[in-house]
């Protein structure tokens, strides 16, 4: 495998005695366009971003830090084919190829973050992994449900958390401090992270506390209220039991103790008064463990193996009280606990063929609850949970695929997966059980020429899936709007068949690639009214009777047709050691629906993010970058009756940002960053509060 000049430098990170985040001597925005590293995302196996057929985009150890991102997603602003969506402080999702929430497949170190809950819109879910511990990012684009199967639709985003190397037979220890002040929020952050260790076993871990007050915004204005805090904790300890054969045991836990849903508390468009007076998340919280077991000796079955096993808790509680009954206080509690076991090997057969193949197993178990209390009495009753409680969810899958050399010039990649899903939804006084048992059957063919030693044509035809789970199906009884949903036991997964081609290039001097894909997303889940009237009782009733309700029915009804180029490039100067980047993510989406054409939801504007970057000394960088976004004024019915979205359009925006970064000698790191110096008041299509004004970012890291 050849590496220009960003892979020597992951290179180096990954063979070093001990790194930790801020050694790294890599390319400090690498998220851009430095093509030949290695990544693990899109074959589950280390190889070449260079060499896959598919579209990726990293952010590595270095950029990850320097972004001091309050969530991981924020990491991502103005990365190729990431756009970035934020409905309320302290929450942040990414939107790959159009798609969004439980269309895009997240994952922490090889375990699924998505979960029986997830919703197909923007969710909070994934602010819940500490942005601290993640040492890298890495979003394949396109479908990768062959791999990785329900929900890798628009993508996978991968979270990695660092996991320290030693060498030598003698016990080391090394730690870290880093602190971040950020001015527009009156934000602080603190994170105290150690390893301890030698040759074949390293014990790691950390703690991050974050305070984030009220937004100043452009033009001066500050949004109340947007403050909000967490606390964090990850430990990790990885061994090498015996030559061959390691164990990694890993914990992560974050907590937000009380978060305003900003959006849900102020008017916004085309509203006079807010839905609500009060709406926190109280608490969010996250509990994950995960045991890992790598077997590295080859015999008749693998070379390489890696086994799975672990859980996830997620808890979503909350507080509302709704603008037309301010005296009646909703209190919920759902919680999601996924468990999961899987597997994934891989088998070198010869020269020309890499077999990887696995399965995968896991379980949600969703409880769910909520009690109405009157505040002018204290009188409290039951009320319908958001969830089903009790309802559950079972995935099963196996898949094989192969990398397939041909001659030297052409990579073929092939596979295919059989996944099967079981789910049951307990009857409740007025809905019957639900039982269904899904399955779906996926593939994917992609193929890599070698034009020259650091350019690739390649190209990918692949199909994702994502089942229905318990969001989608759960959502029975009265709803709001004069609705009466009723359970679809017929439900089958939605799919989607995406074409990629592009270029990739990964020279010395200029790294870059440019990828157009076209997706067909079919049976996609929309609730459709089916003619009949019940009462919020179930009984059956004549349209224009009071307490009458119509009543809807998830169906596998709407089609959408997506269409996108993203592009990236980055161009290295010698002397003096200076680089220019940009990248630029298009995409357009057309929905039909009972014979009807029109704009799809929420989907991006044309944006991207161009600069330079210019280091006078090896312990000095100076940056100046803009973010970029157009008008974006195609939008579906939903979002021009979106209180978020301006029925008009989201108008187009320019910044200007600077960055200075300077190592003071190999323990002292300091940082300084200017993010939107006109103080421009602007928005990210689809978010429900606008971005900061003028920001004024400190950063300080120490290594002992």
């Amino acid at each position: 495998m050849q590496f220009g000049r960003c892979g020597l430098a992951l290179a180096l990170i990954v063979t070093a005695p001990c790194t930790w985040a801020d050694d790294a001597p890599a390319c400090p925005t690498d998220e851009i366009a430095c093509l030949d590293r290695v990544q693990v995302t899109a074959t589950k196996r280390p190889e070449s971003t260079l060499d896959v057929p598919a579209g990726t985009t990293i952010v590595g150890t270095h950029a990850m830090r320097e972004a001091a991102p309050q969530t991981a997603m924020d990491a991502l602003h103005g990365a190729i084919g990431a756009y970035v969506q934020q409905t309320t402080p302290g929450q942040g999702v990414v939107i790959v190829r159009g798609l969004k929430g439980s269309e895009v497949l997240h994952i922490v170190d090889g375990f699924r973050l998505n979960n029986a809950i997830f919703r197909n819109a923007p969710n909070q879910y994934v602010a819940l992994v500490d942005a601290q511990a993640v040492d890298r990012i890495e979003v394949v684009r396109g479908p990768m449900s062959t791999l990785y199967g329900s929900d890798a639709m628009g993508g996978v985003v991968q979270m990695l958390t660092r996991e320290p190397r030693f060498e030598g037979p003698d016990w080391q220890t090394t730690g870290a401090v880093r602190t971040m002040y950020g001015s527009a929020d009156r934000s602080s952050l603190g994170r105290v992270e150690f390893a301890i260790g030698r040759r074949g076993l390293a014990i790691s871990g950390g703690a991050t506390h974050q305070d984030v007050g009220d937004l100043r915004v452009g033009g001066d204005q500050r949004l109340r209220p947007t403050g909000y805090s967490a606390h964090a904790f990850d430990l990790k300890l990885s061994a090498e039991v015996v030559d061959g054969h390691e164990l990694v045991a890993s914990v992560q836990f974050l907590k937000q103790p009380r978060t305003p849903r900003y959006d849900a508390l102020v008017p916004g468009f085309g509203q006079s008064e807010p839905d609500n007076t009060q709406f926190l998340f109280e608490p969010q919280q996250r509990r994950f463990a995960q045991l890992i077991w790598r077997i590295h000796r080859s015999n008749a079955l693998f070379d390489s193996a890696e086994l799975h096993l672990g859980r996830q808790d997620i808890v979503d509680d909350r507080r509302t009280r709704a603008t037309d009954a301010p005296d009646l206080e909703d209190r919920e509690h759902n919680r999601d606990t996924l468990d999961g076991f899987f597997g994934q090997f891989g088998k070198s057969l010869n020269d020309a063929h890499y077999l990887s193949y696995g399965y995968e197993w896991y379980r949600d178990k969703v409880s769910s609850a909520k009690l109405r209390t009157n505040l002018l009495d204290g009188l409290s009753s039951v009320r319908k949970p958001r969830f089903p409680d009790g309802a559950w969810m079972d995935s099963k899958s196996i898949y094989l695929a192969d990398d397939w050399l041909i001659g030297s010039l052409a990579d073929l990649n092939v596979g295919v997966q059989y996944s099967r899903f079981e789910i049951d939804i307990p009857a409740t006084a007025d809905t019957p059980s639900v039982r269904m048992r899904p399955s779906a059957l996926s593939g994917n063919a992609g193929l890599s020429i070698k034009l020259g030693e650091d350019w690739r044509w390649v190209n990918n035809l692949g199909q994702g899936f994502r089942a229905p789970n318990i969001f989608d199906l759960g959502a029975f009884g009265e709803r709001p709007g004069g609705r009466f949903s009723i359970a679809n036991s017929e439900l089958q997964p939605e799919t989607v068949l995406t074409l990629d081609t592009g270029f990739k290039f990964g020279g010395e001097r200029f790294t870059g690639e440019i990828m157009a894909f076209r997706s067909r997303y079919r049976d996609k889940i929309t609730s459709v009214e089916t003619g009949a009237m019940r009462t919020a009782g179930g009984e059956d009733c004549v349209d224009g009777t009071p307490g009458c309700l119509r009543v809807v029915q998830n169906r596998n009804v709407t089609k959408l047709n997506l269409w996108g180029v993203e592009a990236g490039a980055r161009y290295y100067f010698v002397n003096p050691d200076l680089e220019l980047y940009a990248t630029a993510t298009w995409t357009r989406g057309d929905e039909q629906f009972e014979g009807r054409k029109y704009p799809a939801d929420r989907i991006p504007p044309l944006f991207g993010k161009a600069g330079t970057l210019w280091r006078p000394h090896p312990s000095l960088g100076l940056e100046v970058y803009t973010l970029y976004s157009t008008r974006q004024d195609r939008l579906s019915e939903r979002d021009r009756d979106d209180p978020r979205l301006n029925p008009n359009g989201t108008p187009g925006w320019i910044t200007t940002n600077m960055r200075i970064a300077w190592q003071v000698n190999t323990h002292f790191d300091l940082a300084f960053r200017a993010e939107n110096l006109a103080d421009k008041r602007y928005r990210e299509h689809g978010s429900g509060l606008d971005e900061p004004g003028r920001n004024f970012i400190f950063s300080a890291a120490m290594r002992f």
